[in-house]
């Protein structure tokens, strides 16, 4: 099988090419570091599977799966991730991903999440599973309001939840100052949230961002 690995840390990528060297019957046969270059990667070779890291600068992780689906519906693209936040995995499933592997358990699943995904299966933990048969089966009048997110508003809602200013939210996804904030007021107000503070009890309230990341009530 022959593998994409799309992640904007070299170290990360050498890390999954010695996670797979064990296994010879999957071949990481190319490498990417951002979105356009894997977009390209992707239009120009055949590929069995695509392993994609969720945290890089630029496009979201979700805008990206729907980028690759849209120029390879087939293709199946297995979530490498550093969040364990269900409701995250739940977006990426959503938008067209095959699978959803944190990254501290990719030295014993990685190979296997491969192989499923990559047989047309779809590889994900029961809880994940779970909380995305909830959302397939119910509908949005009950929904809670952080699920009503677009991608780049939720994307923005974890930042900020973890602390981040809108300055280094800017910096890092390579937004300017005028849209993270553009974005903020949005995902605030259908959040129906008053200030950061409410923004950050929802979000611990709703077990949404893993308790080393918080920033303080």
């Amino acid at each position: 099988m022959r593998i994409l690995i799309v992640d904007d840390h070299a170290l990360l990528r050498a890390g999954v090419k010695h996670i797979l060297s064990e296994h010879p019957d999957i071949e990481v046969a190319g490498e990417a570091s951002n979105g356009a270059e894997a977009l390209a990667r992707i239009q120009a070779e055949n590929w069995n599977a695509v392993v994609l890291d969720m945290s890089m600068p630029g496009k979201s992780g979700v805008e990206l799966i729907k980028q690759i689906k849209a120029e390879r519906p087939k293709l199946p693209i297995l979530v490498l991730s550093m969040h364990t936040e269900d409701v995250y995995a739940v977006r990426t499933l959503k938008a067209g991903a095959s699978g959803y592997l944190c990254k501290d358990n990719a030295e014993t699943q990685l190979a296997q999440a491969i192989r499923k995904v990559a047989k047309g299966g779809l590889f994900m933990s029961q809880a994940v599973a779970e909380k995305l048969a909830v959302e397939m089966l119910s509908g949005t009048s009950d929904a809670p309001p952080h699920t009503l997110l677009s991608d780049r508003e939720y994307q923005i809602f974890q930042l900020i939840a973890r602390g981040r200013s809108v300055t280094e939210i800017a910096d890092e996804l390579n937004l300017s100052v005028k849209t993270v904030s553009t974005h903020k007021t949005r995902l605030m107000q259908k959040m129906n949230v008053a200030n950061v503070a409410e923004l950050i009890h929802y979000a611990i309230r709703h077990d949404l961002v893993p308790e080393e990341n918080r920033m303080p009530e």
